[in-house]
């Protein structure tokens, strides 16, 4: 680790690691932070479901609590825990839409089913019950038979580019490895933390 500068390359080794043999809400999932308007804090689990010098993406409902606070505050933090690899990654950074063909892309690889699911649920609003939200998912099933689902409007990916990243190993002792690096004009600058 002494050697890394980009903590995006060290993170996708690292990633590729921790989802070896793992189901893939082992490997990929991730708390992803957020704030509305008055700065309340909101967490939660999501899949990561892609990583480059860009930055780590994910995919939502875009009225969802989650997606209206990454639309209107525009920062984000994620934590990756993998307890099995004994790494834990924090990343902090600017939150930017996907592209509509990225979003396009990696909802035609989604199940049919989820796909049809995108549809049915009004994601993070009140729900009369149960059957009223698969009785949703029943209609738009039938309203898509024998077509491919497109997209809904309301469904996209964020990309959260970062501005800090700090990747931590277990070691003996509660003496951990904590390497923090900060994006700079110039690129990452890196500092070792007392555990």
């Amino acid at each position: 680790m002494d050697a890394v500068t980009d903590p995006v390359i060290a993170f996708r080794s690292l990633w590729a690691a921790a989802r070896e043999g793992v189901p893939e809400t082992v490997g990929d999932a991730v708390a992803l932070a957020t704030s509305d308007a008055a700065g309340a804090p909101s967490v939660r689990i999501v899949l990561l479901r892609g990583c480059d010098a860009s930055g780590f993406v994910f995919f939502t409902n875009t009225e969802s609590r989650k997606g209206r606070e990454a639309l209107d505050g525009r920062r984000a933090a994620l934590c990756f825990h993998w307890p099995h690899t004994k790494v834990q990654v924090r990343v902090e950074g600017r939150v930017e839409p996907v592209t509509p063909a990225e979003a396009d892309a990696y909802f035609a690889s989604r199940a049919r089913d989820s796909q049809i699911g995108a549809w049915a649920s009004d994601q993070s609003r009140p729900l009369a019950s149960r059957f009223a939200l698969l009785r949703k998912f029943v209609d738009f099933r039938r309203r898509f038979s024998g077509a491919p689902v497109p997209r809904p409007p309301h469904w996209s990916g964020f990309r959260v580019a970062p501005t800090s990243v700090e990747i931590w190993f277990d070691r003996p002792h509660r003496l951990h490895d904590r390497h923090l690096f900060e994006k700079t004009d110039a690129g990452w600058r890196r500092t070792l933390l007392n555990p």
